[in-house]
């Protein structure tokens, strides 16, 4: 197995190199990530201008890419630039979850739907700050689940939160908000967003927030469609008028 890993947590991460000899039991690895820190940078990509692009090495035999632009330009370059062929995507482990309505926003997210444009399965791994360390240790029992439940021949993007001390996996679709900003103007012309939780339990484990707030390893399927279907079946009729 040929496996793609990207974050958006930049090179400097510290479970990089300890996902990297994870994946490195599956398979031969190309690790593409960014060079800072790109949280919250969704899905932009750079067609202005050139960006960057150098060999970093993790560890004595661990060489990575450091690309000066977005996650979704990792995979990308990846796949369009090293003109690489990979047979899934590995996106994370994100410092922070990545549930709710923060999903839209999140870079880890966005690597794993670019992958899918591009036509290859992909996964994003996040967990909270706390338990940033330890994740790692839970994706055997991830990574077998996915496997027996044949999950990435039912569909081709996941996303996957890992809580603290989990429970065990489930199943969920996406919840509402879960981090917000208040924002801070100075008076000199700068504005300072301060983040802070605005979740609200719902006391529904169908949502990844509250599946993940309960304990869980969330896994929701991904869509690269953003067409309302529902709405579109309503309205395709006026199309014949």
């Amino acid at each position: 197995m040929n496996i793609l890993i990207t974050n958006d947590d930049s090179v400097t991460a510290s479970q990089l190199l300890p996902l990297i000899r994870w994946c490195q039991k599956l398979g031969d690895v190309t690790t593409v990530v960014p060079m800072v820190e790109q949280s919250g940078k969704s899905h932009g990509i750079e067609i202005h201008k050139p960006f960057a692009y150098r060999q970093v090495e993790l560890a004595p035999g661990v060489t990575v890419t450091a690309v000066d632009s977005t996650p979704a330009d990792c995979v990308r370059f990846a796949v369009l630039g090293l003109k690489k062929q990979y047979d899934l995507v590995i996106s994370g482990i994100n410092r922070g979850f990545n549930i709710g309505a923060d999903v839209m926003y999140s870079g880890t997210v966005a690597a794993v739907i670019e992958a899918a444009v591009l036509g290859l399965p992909a996964i994003a791994l996040s967990t909270c700050p706390e338990y940033y360390e330890q994740a790692v240790a839970h994706l055997d029992e991830v990574f077998d689940f996915i496997q027996s439940e044949k999950l990435l021949d039912l569909h081709g993007i996941y996303n996957i939160n890992i809580p603290p001390q989990p429970k065990g996996i489930r199943f969920a679709h996406q919840g509402g908000p879960y981090y917000s900003d208040d924002f801070l103007l100075d008076g000199n012309g700068m504005c300072r967003p301060l983040g802070k939780c605005v979740y609200e339990d719902s006391h529904d484990l169908s949502l990844d927030t509250d599946a993940v707030m309960g304990g869980y390893i969330t896994i929701m399927p991904l869509t690269v469609n953003m067409t309302d279907m529902d709405v579109y079946e309503k309205l395709k009729s006026m199309n014949e008028i």
